[in-house]
């Protein structure tokens, strides 16, 4: 499913669901950061037992970031000061100061080492925001079933090729860049420059656990928010995603005896069926945890004015305040790191509760059903494991269908589409073919959309063409003449625009520095600031080198940019379109294949429907199934279902390697043993034909080309693990050890109650054998869930070596060992397989509701019948509340008149926007009351319709962060209910405290926005202000306001281990433990930013929350 389309879609749908999260903000004395304590009470007013962490949402932000800023520990703003004076080797364009620290701007991590440190201060940040009290569950993707293999297939060779794409785009400039004489610095080798191997069974994933091991040893022994708290480290030799195993442990853990069922669940991750998933526990007490959505360095920002903290709707045209004496710091940047916001699952139940009221069913209304209804409805819309169905698209409103249809419907389906993780085929059936009765509507609409776009860009670049020698609109104020400072070092290469951009305004600092300094200073001064400004040229080379093949990858992924674009020869909407998409992607020749290969997409796709909905209640039901097409059929095709037999058989997980040798290509064959990557590499290979070098990539009707689908051979699993089985006799023990499946650690200091527990049953087996050791498992009784697991249900088996090491080696560079150790360690196995009950648990206590009837926006206008016209062009009656067409809200009466202002012709003071008023000018001043209501007057609007008076238009044709962090631009619709209601009652209060002010703002009874007497809103008029020096006040009309070795999975053993079922009752088996881990302790400090997100006013918490 689409990420950020679903999250938005959601979000401003269901705006109370949302809360910006409060963050601690470290203290800084004397430049030395003081960690913020997580065992004080949680500045959200919410405290959570357990956060789960979908580790994949923090390995890939920290292998791959563009840019990130790290504090340097030990040092003040003072000292750093005191070192640009005396030492001119320091470039301050690498420095950032802010809240007393110096922070540095680092390039992206090229070393497993630094991707390592990334991830421990991305999990510090993420705990003080939650804290945890009873449980922390780290879970990285390990093997995955072979449904969602074939998506993880298509993305890696799709990695690959566009990675060899952009190293023969970066050749091409560097070469130009070299005609030009422009220094770059050369390729630098990196660690990290295949993320294809965040994959299990690679040699990174295998260090990755051992790094993790040390960090959850490092936080235990270390900070008191840590001490009481569990942590379970599901690595990827564990089978399964790792967003599965968490909620496996969940539905494992609910309704066992011991259980509190008013448990607290955080759940952080980047996946939007994160959300799905967290339905479908039926657990009340769920928090979704992660990053907002926005483009840098917007939050906040007027584009009337360019200032930043308000936004153009509430500019009132002040000039800038200096920040500093000479405004030095006005444009430097705040430290930025990425704002939170905590989804509240019980939040959604209720919009849904409310969303879902349907009168005079034939059956009772049931809410557990409704959302499991809900979850299965959105699978429709998009999954990682079926291909997308051409009807329905998030972008167009596809929830929105599927939700109406089901209101529609549901009386007559005779009762709810699912139970449990069950679907009723029939009433699938029912229910998708009124889906598809619009899709000719859908399909046509589509076109025509796809059509206007092509024409406009077409157009826009004929328009760009003709107008590439003209002159650049860009203020003369905003230009450096290039010449000042630059011109001499290029003399010998093209010429150049006389005039540059202000991002070169600090090159041209410096060179003025040096010049006018340059007579004083010493030799040795010259020659050092002449080597920075040289490596000051090679950095903005560089960055420019980075931006321009940003700039020319995407114009050739864009399909409108080619000379010969894709035909599309389907041509949905037009007639016949269904039999040309059978014979365009499946080849159907005749009516009769056409017909046989209908039926079986109909049948493999509501296999997979099934598969999926029981993959979220139940866990994996099937191993080896998987979608053997690349396309999906449409809403219309679904028919006959009561006739498909459908089942499951469960079978086992690939292995690390197998599944390496199932989803890579062959540009990341080195991250596999020898002899497997001659199996991907060599021309003679028996599965040379998995590989291939080049691929179709159909855009099947999208822009750009990364949307288009990947036509991959389907992975023969018989042939490839014929082939592996004789080459598994020539691995290593360190590569047989990567090709293993384990089993989960458990880690508890020793002043846990759980630790005499584990210690008891190591004393108990201390005489056995690791192999013997490793058979046992003992369960967690009830006396252990009562006093030592904090009602944790489940098994406890022994790790191979000593449970608790005196000293634990650091595999990462720069860290040092710890070298007196106070934790334990175990292996832990989930409670047997039982039946999931979809309700919630006995005895759980719901949060106080939040939602009213009130708060659920009107029912939006289906995607394939919005004519994109006006509502009075459709002669619709405006909505009470509507802020659309002719009734605006105060924000967008300011918004009008201030970008009226800022955008006036040269007799309007565009460039000052408070001078004295011309005597001819009548201004406004503020209103004396608020607006009473949001209705017409039906008198008005007869005025309105029959008054003659122009209408003006507006047209706007660690680290601690997701370590690189950026600032937010704040969609309108993306703010919360709560944040508008702030937003108003704010602005009204300002207008009742000033409205004796005598500053006014200019307005042009010539351009009127309203005719005379009109009041707009029904609220009271505005009252006019005349000029100081008429003395008369003048009437006028209404108007307008406006985010190794040693240490390696030493806790348990590999060699025999198999995956069976988890209701099998299987214990770990073990050989030897292998090494601890190297090298010196450093406890990372927890730096974190106070959040401002602009309103303090959010939902209260639920009863009980507050600890």
């Amino acid at each position: 499913m689409g990420v950020p389309a679903f999250y938005r879609w959601l979000a401003e749908k269901y705006p109370m669901v949302v809360v910006d999260v409060i963050e601690e903000e470290a203290v800084v004395i004397d430049g030395i950061k003081i960690p913020v304590d997580t065992s004080k009470p949680n500045p959200n007013n919410l405290e959570f037992d357990n956060l789960y962490l979908d580790m994949n949402g923090i390995i890939h932000p920290c292998f791959h970031p563009e840019d990130r800023l790290r504090p340097i520990s030990g040092i003040s703003l003072q000292g750093f000061c005191t070192c640009l004076i005396f030492d001119l080797t320091w470039e301050l364009e690498r420095y950032m100061c802010f809240s007393g620290l110096v922070y540095i701007m680092q390039p992206s991590p090229t070393t497993f080492d630094e991707v390592f440190q990334c991830m421990f201060d991305y999990i510090d940040r993420l705990f003080v925001m939650v804290r945890p009290r009873k449980l922390l569950y780290m879970a990285i993707d390990g093997v995955a079933p072979r449904a969602k293999m074939n998506q993880q297939r298509s993305r890696r060779f799709r990695a690959a090729k566009d990675a060899a794409d952009a190293a023969a785009e970066e050749e091409l400039l560097r070469e130009e860049f070299e005609r030009e004489g422009r220094k770059l610095p050369p390729k630098v080798e990196s660690q990290t420059c295949d993320s294809n191997v965040i994959t299990p069974g690679t040699q990174f994933m295998g260090v990755l656990s051992v790094a993790l091991q040390y960090y959850i040893h490092l936080r235990l022994n270390n900070d008191p928010g840590w001490k009481s708290t569990k942590v379970i480290l599901s690595d990827a030799n564990v089978p399964g995603e790792g967003e599965h195993k968490i909620m496996s442990y969940i539905r494992l853990q609910r309704n066992l005896p011991g259980y509190d069922p008013n448990t607290r669940h955080c759940l952080y991750g980047l996946d939007a069926d994160l959300i799905m998933l967290a339905l479908a526990t039926h657990e009340i007490h769920f928090s979704i945890l992660r990053e907002v959505v926005f483009t840098p360095g917007q939050q906040g920002k007027c584009f009337l004015c360019g200032q930043m903290g308000h936004l153009a709707a509430d500019c009132e045209g002040k000039a800038k305040r200096k920040a500093g004496e000479f405004d030095e710091k006005g444009d430097a940047d705040v430290v930025a790191k990425k704002p939170y916001q905590f989804l509240n699952i019980w939040t959604l139940r209720e919009y849904l509760e409310y969303e879902m009221r349907i009168p005079n069913l034939p059956f009772e209304m049931d809410l557990e059903c409704i959302v499991d209804d809900f979850i299965f409805m959105c699978f429709f819309v998009g999954n990682d494991f079926l291909p997308h169905m051409p009807t329905l698209e998030i972008r167009e409103g596809a929830i929105n269908l599927l939700m109406a249809v089901y209101k529609k419907e549901l009386r007559s389906l005779g009762g709810y589409l699912t139970d449990g993780s069950q679907p009723h085929i029939s009433r699938v059936e029912h229910f998708i073919q009124a889906v598809g009765s619009y899709e000719d509507k859908i399909f046509q609409k589509r076109a025509r959309l796809h059509q206007r776009q092509a024409e406009r860009i077409k157009r826009d670049k004929a328009q760009s063409k003709r107008g590439d020698d003209a002159e650049p609109q860009v203020k003369p104020e905003s230009l450096v003449p290039v010449t000042r400072f630059h011109g001499s070092r290029l003399a010998s290469g093209p010429s150049h625009s006389p005039y540059q951009q202000k991002g070169s305004e600090s090159r041209a600092r410096k060179a003025a520095r040096s010049s006018s300094g340059s007579s004083g200073a010493s030799v040795g001064a010259a020659i050092v600031e002449a080597e920075n400004s040289l490596e000051t040229e090679i950095c903005e080379n560089k960055e420019e080198l980075k931006t321009k093949l940003k700039e020319v990858l995407r114009e050739k992924s864009d399909a409108f940019n080619s000379e010969n674009p894709e035909e599309d020869k389907v041509k949905l909407g037009e007639p016949g379109w269904k039999e040309r998409y059978y014979e365009e992607k499946f080849s159907a020749q005749t009516a009769e294949e056409l017909d046989c290969i209908r039926k079986d997409v109909v049948l493999r796709y509501t296999e997979g429907l099934c598969w999926v909905m029981r993959y979220y209640y139940e866990g994996v039901c099937s191993w080896q199934w998987f979608y053997p097409y690349h396309y999906a059929p449409f809403a219309s095709d679904l028919k006959d279902l009561d006739q498909l037999n459908i089942s499951f058989e469960l079978g086992s997980p690939f292995k690390p390697f197998n599944q390496l040798l199932g989803v890579f290509p062959a540009a990341s064959s080195h991250a596999l043993p020898e002899h497997y990557r001659r199996l991907m590499t060599d021309p003679n290979s028996p599965l040379i034909d998995f590989y291939p070098s080049d691929f179709e990539v159909d855009m099947n009707g999208k822009r750009y080309a990364w949307q288009g689908i990947a036509k991959l051979p389907f992975i023969d699993e018989a042939r490839l693990l014929a082939e592996v089985a004789r080459l598994e006799h020539t691995l290593t023990e360190e590569e047989v050890r990567r090709n293993s499946i384990m089993f989960d650690m458990l880690f508890v200091a020793l002043s846990h109650p759980l630790s005499p527990y584990i210690f008891s049953l190591n004393d108990r087996c201390k005489q056995l054998t690791d192999k013997e050791r490793a058979e046992i498992k003992e369960q967690l009784d009830s006396r252990a869930r009562a006093t030592c697991s904090g009602g944790m249900n489940g098994y406890i088996s022994l790790c191979a070596g000593d449970p608790c090491p005196p000293i634990f080696r650091s595999p990462v560079f720069g860290m040092e060992d710890i070298m007196d150790n106070q934790v334990i360690c175990a292996i832990y196995i989930l409670p047997d397989a039982h039946k999931h009950i979809t309700r919630p648990p006995s005895g759980v206590v719901f949060p106080k509701k939040i939602v009213a009837i009130e708060d659920l926006k009107p029912e939006p206008t289906l995607w394939h019948e919005d004519s994109g016209r006006k509502p009075w062009e459709n002669r619709r009656q405006d909505p009470p509340g509507n802020i659309s067409g002719r009734q605006l809200g105060d924000a967008a009466h300011r918004l009008v008149v201030n970008s009226l202002q800022a955008r006036a012709g040269p007799n309007s003071y565009s460039d000052q926007m408070h001078r004295t008023p011309h005597p001819s000018i009548v201004t406004y001043g503020p209103h004396s009351s608020p607006y009473q209501n949001n209705r017409y007057q039906d008198q008005e609007r007869n005025n309105m319709r029959s008054s003659n008076v122009a209408t003006v238009r507006n047209h706007f044709d660690h680290g601690y962060s997701q370590p690189y962090a950026s600032v937010a631009v704040h969609d309108p619709y993306s703010r919360s209910h709560h944040e508008r209601d702030h937003y108003d009652r704010s602005y009204r209060r300002n207008e009742s405290n000033h409205q004796s002010t005598t500053q006014s703002r200019e307005y042009n009874p010539n351009r009127g926005y309203y005719p005379p007497g009109f009041q707009q809103n029904g609220g009271n008029r505005y009252p006019a202000h005349a000029p100081p020096h008429h003395g008369v006040q003048t009437p006028i009309p209404g108007g307008a306001h406006f985010p190794q070795q040693g240490g390696y999975n030493s806790y348990q053993s590999y060699g025999a281990a198999t995956y069976h079922d988890p209701s099998a009752g299987w214990a770990p088996q073990a050989e030897n433990g292998a090494g601890r881990g190297y090298s010196r302790p450093q406890q990372l400090g927890n730096q974190f930013s106070a959040l401002s997100r602009g309103s303090s006013r959010q939902p209260p918490p639920p009863p009980g929350y507050r600890r």
